[in-house]
């Protein structure tokens, strides 16, 4: 069971994080995706396990092709950075699955 569709009230769109090159950073094409959007500050780790702060959390379908680094443009028109990324699933419960995507 995925996050029912009518609790993703917002589109936010995703470029997920491709590598770097001799420019910066490279990012594959843009998608639009459903969401639910919460901007608030929570605490986090980064890749590196370096606790940050995290600004706006964004749920999605658990499909999601999010990797850190992706860059997120919110419904507000602010562009963001994912810190970090977790699918939230639990086979054979009856919970929806989720990707949570924790944003700089």
């Amino acid at each position: 069971m995925n996050v029912p569709g009518w609790l993703l009230r917002h589109r936010v769109t995703v470029e997920p994080y491709d590598g770097d090159s001799a420019y910066g950073p490279t990012y594959r094409p843009a998608v639009e995706v459903r969401a639910l959007v919460a901007e608030q500050t929570k605490l986090t780790r980064n890749r590196e396990g370096v606790e940050v702060t995290s600004t706006t959390q964004v749920i999605t379908a658990p499909d999601l092709d999010c990797p850190p680094e992706s860059r997120l443009t919110l419904p507000s028109g602010r562009v963001t950075k994912a810190i970090n990324v977790a699918n939230h699933t639990a086979p054979g419960l009856p919970v929806p699955q989720s990707t949570e995507v924790m944003c700089e």
